[in-house]
């Protein structure tokens, strides 16, 4: 499946929003300066170009040149690269592919990583500041309210097995009670050998 004009333009317009608004991010965008980044994705026929300059970064479909850098991924592998931590566990795992100079994937991930994601100021353009303002502050109740759940999930669980665990039974519990039923047993077929000692008469 290629990618449209469209799919292209909408990435690098919201990248720029994202990585080129803010002069606190000039000098890891520096690093990045005149480098060309390709991204092949599983299940796309074409790549993903980035080509970095001062002023923005370009998203091309094609490319005639060579990129400095070439990453083979899944398309949800490419949200975690917003973690510079994450690079090297993602590479050593085999779901990230690094050709060519490494370099250029680390400068962006430490670029995004520095980078503040703003939903409201990504839609602005297209929604106008009202609607943007508040599909973001739903987004982030959204996400506040299925972190709580997922907290409350976790904390129920580990409640749920600690007092499981508190129940089990010990070693010298289990123990006793297979002695127990030993001996149960035990009388039982004396029981039996009476009733039928009694039944023989």
């Amino acid at each position: 499946m290629p990618f449209a004009p469209l799919i292209t333009a909408a990435l690098e317009q919201g990248l720029n929003a994202f990585l080129y608004r803010d002069n606190a991010l000039k000098a890891p965008r520096q690093r990045l300066l005149g480098k060309v980044l390709r991204i092949e994705l599983d299940g796309f026929s074409t790549p993903l170009v980035l080509v970095f300059s001062e002023r923005q970064l370009d998203v091309l479909a094609a490319w005639e040149g060579e990129a400095d850098c070439t990453v083979v991924t899944r398309v949800s592998v490419l949200p975690e690269l917003r973690n510079r931590q994450q690079l090297t566990s993602l590479i050593r795992s085999g779901s990230l592919e690094v050709k060519g100079d490494i370099q250029v994937v680390q400068n962006l991930t430490a670029l995004l990583d520095l980078a503040e994601f703003d939903l409201a100021e990504l839609l602005a353009p297209w929604t106008g500041d009202i609607v943007a303002e508040g599909v973001s502050k739903v987004m982030r109740g959204g996400g506040r309210l299925l972190r709580h759940g997922v907290a409350r999930q976790q904390q129920y669980l580990a409640q749920a097995l600690t007092e499981e665990w508190r129940m089990a039974p010990g070693s010298l519990e289990v123990a006793w009670f297979d002695e127990e039923v030993a001996a149960l047993a035990r009388e039982l077929d004396a029981l039996e050998k009476r009733l039928d000692r009694l039944e023989g008469k």
